[in-house]
């Protein structure tokens, strides 16, 4: 069965997700909003897609579109999807999802009262090679206990130098919900928990900038007999990999997202054998969702 959709934002990643959506096979662009009709129009030309709004109550009394994608700024997410569950359409929302945890914890309740799926959106744990990473320490056990890790995702942003130069761009703006650890800490984190589990406790060490959000900071989560330490950050760049720890050796990735190596080196035999499977590249801007929507649309 194919799932209807439409889609709350015209930008690079809602054009990341269609273009994976109909590569999967599962998905259908129906509908398009934007604040403005004419955007909503140029947006959907360039799928063939006829029904564009300007209005929400429009846009969500669209009988024939079952599922919304939302990719507005961060402070909208939860009235739109409020706004979308309540008229009874499955929600697949980008990270982060909302503001607080009271306001998640809300819109999980209705979307349950509803009968409808509401699911935050996490490309990277959807990845064959992050499944692959999973299947070698969760199940083969290849590190044996484990002992630590370290994971990074800081990259510079540009919109950092308009920071730098005193503007406040939504990303980095508390009006909109913005930082460095809701825009790009969040990968690193859902990769510690989706491997690990939750942990027992946590620290965040942030640098906050002029704007008054967080630009980066380094994140320690505490599990059973281990540590995983996260290094995160708009406002400069590391080159670091990822590093997970065990009694049998180490086992390295790329990075948290788009993993096409996998490395384990054995110390006991000086070893290191590449794990990794295919790994699919698409071209900037756009990034790959394709397993993404494969999972959600088997939902």
């Amino acid at each position: 069965m194919t799932i209807t959709f439409g889609v709350i934002g015209t930008n690079w990643i809602t054009d990341s997700w269609i273009s994976a959506a109909h590569k999967s096979g599962q998905w259908k662009l129906h509908a398009v909003y934007s604040r403005k009709q004419e955007q909503a129009k140029s947006f959907a030309s360039k799928y063939s897609c006829s029904n564009t709004y300007d209005s929400l109550d429009s846009f969500f009394g669209d009988g024939g579109m079952q599922a919304v994608y939302v990719a507005s700024p961060n402070g909208l997410h939860y009235a739109q999807t409020k706004q979308a569950l309540k008229a009874k359409k499955h929600v697949l929302l980008e990270k982060p999802a909302t503001s607080t945890p009271e306001e998640l914890e809300d819109l999980f309740k209705l979307a349950k009262e509803q009968g409808v799926f509401l699911i935050e959106a996490y490309r990277h744990i959807q990845e064959a090679n992050y499944k692959l990473l999973q299947k070698f320490v969760n199940e083969e056990k290849r590190l044996g206990p484990i002992y630590g890790a370290s994971f990074t995702y800081a990259s510079f942003s540009s919109r950092y130098t308009n920071v730098l130069n005193g503007e406040t761009p939504n990303i980095f703006s508390l009006d909109f919900s913005g930082g460095s650890l809701v825009d790009v800490g969040v990968y690193p984190v859902t990769f510690a928990v989706a491997l690990f589990g939750e942990p027992k406790s946590q620290t965040y060490a942030p640098y906050i900038c002029r704007t008054g959000v967080d630009a980066g900071g380094v994140i320690t989560l505490r599990y059973e007999g281990f540590g995983v330490q996260i290094n995160q950050a708009k406002s400069y760049t590391s080159t670091a990999p990822c590093e997970v720890y065990g009694e049998q050796g180490t086992i390295t990735t790329n990075s948290t997202t788009d993993i096409s190596t996998i490395k384990h080196f054995n110390p006991h035999t000086k070893n290191t054998e590449e794990l990794a499977g295919p790994y699919k590249t698409v071209q900037k801007p756009n990034v790959n969702m394709e397993e993404e929507a494969v999972e959600l649309g088997a939902q």
